[in-house]
């Protein structure tokens, strides 16, 4: 993490990486990469057919009618939103908060982006009366919004939208002439997929919505840059290409040479197909950190802070604002210095709330899961191994570290 000036903690250019899950590359897509080591070209811009098939059907399983020509690949979910931005052009609409990641990509373009507070039931999801309420102000202060960005299942606040919510705010985006963007790259993070109902916003409003994933959220190493979007079916003989934005982000990618690496391409192929080996880490990965956030949600809430209860993703988005007093005894008076408080105390990086979007002056952290699963490859091994990993000494030393050091606070 980094900033432009740290001395005052200036403007915030650049936010934390996603986290990780901890677990070591699969074997059976290591080895794909190895045969393909060899491959010097790479994939055509937007991806290869192989790639593309895998997409589809990966989101044919989740419900959502796709084919190949539906589908656009590109190297990470950065430079694929950049060019879904460039492609629709207009101002862009985000929750407050909202992953880190998002909006340098407007900034780079030197699009205006619009934060709309969320409900005090999830993130990821704006409220619809706020949305509305930011649409009818922007236009009247001259602006052109034409974009909503959002996501079912949240970084940073690790929480799945009900249905309703989701329905009601791209409802109202729709009938503004919003399209949007949703992104899902946590949707396959869910704790208790048996509980919990995640209904992507595609299935509502299919001709006015545009899947993003990151396979590093799930499928694959987030060191391996691949991301698929998914785009409204197009009847091919009403395809035009100036209104066709699959066609523009195609132009954009070309543009850049963003293409998926050739060797990464086959593994992708292979994660996104779904086999057994694959969807048994994805479970066992979403399982244990969800029992590592819900540990970590109770650590917060006894210390007397608040956090949302965590449904999908591998952290907690905490706030310490009912303990400001004892923070601020310490000098600790907004966000930035929570941050470098929390990150200092606990040796790990602790990224603040203003990183994803949230006021300066509200004392919100996300915590990593990642940072109880231990210190070494084979304590990471005993915690995934654990049939419960709360109990594993490294995993409760770490967690009653965190208790500690939110305790101190009061």
């Amino acid at each position: 993490m980094g900033r432009t000036a740290p001395e005052d903690h200036g403007p915030v250019r650049y936010g934390p990486p996603a986290p990780d899950t901890g677990l070591p590359v699969l074997p059976a897509l290591a080895s794909l990469v190895a045969a393909a080591a060899g491959r010097t070209a790479p994939e055509p811009p937007g991806g290869g057919p192989v790639l593309r098939e895998a997409a589809a059907g990966y989101w044919w399983r989740r419900g959502l009618r796709t084919h190949a020509e539906d589908v656009v690949a590109a190297p990470g979910a950065p430079v694929l939103l950049l060019a879904l931005l460039a492609a629709h052009g207009g101002d862009l609409l985000l929750p407050r908060p909202c992953p880190a990641w998002w909006s340098p990509q407007a900034r780079l373009l030197g699009r205006p982006a619009y934060h709309v507070p969320i409900s005090a039931e999830c993130g990821g999801v704006p409220d619809p009366y706020a949305l509305l309420e930011t649409v009818r102000r922007v236009r009247a202060e001259g602006g052109d919004p034409r974009l909503l960005l959002l996501s079912v299942a949240d970084d940073p606040t690790a929480t799945v939208a009900p249905p309703e919510l989701v329905r009601e705010a791209c409802e109202a985006a729709v009938a503004e002439g919003l399209h949007v963007v949703s992104d899902e790259t946590w949707r396959d993070t869910v704790h208790q997929p048996h509980g919990t109902v995640l209904l992507s916003p595609a299935e509502m409003c299919p001709d006015d919505v545009t899947v993003l994933t990151d396979l590093g959220g799930a499928l694959t190493p987030a060191a391996w840059p691949c991301a698929v979007a998914r785009f409204p079916p197009t009847d091919p003989s009403r395809a035009d290409r100036w209104a066709d934005r699959r066609a523009r982000v195609l132009d954009v990618l070309t543009a850049l040479g963003a293409v998926v690496p050739g060797p990464l391409a086959p593994a992708a192929a292979h994660a996104l197909d779904e086999p057994a080996e694959v969807t048994d880490r994805v479970r066992r990965a979403a399982t244990v950190h969800g029992l590592l956030a819900a540990a970590a949600h109770r650590a917060v809430l006894t210390a007397g802070a608040l956090a949302r209860p965590p449904q999908a993703g591998r952290h907690l988005y905490a706030d310490l604002g009912p303990l400001r007093t004892g923070l601020a005894a310490r000098g600790v008076t907004d966000s930035p210095e929570l941050e470098d408080h929390l990150t200092a105390r606990l040796g790990t990086a602790v990224p603040g709330g203003h990183r994803f979007g949230d006021d300066l002056g509200a004392l919100r952290v996300r915590c990593d899961t990642g940072m109880f699963l231990g210190a070494t490859g084979n304590e990471r091994d005993e915690t995934f191994a654990a049939p419960d990993p709360v109990a594993v000494p490294h995993v409760a030393r770490a967690l009653a570290d965190l208790r500690t050091a939110l305790e101190e606070l009061r």
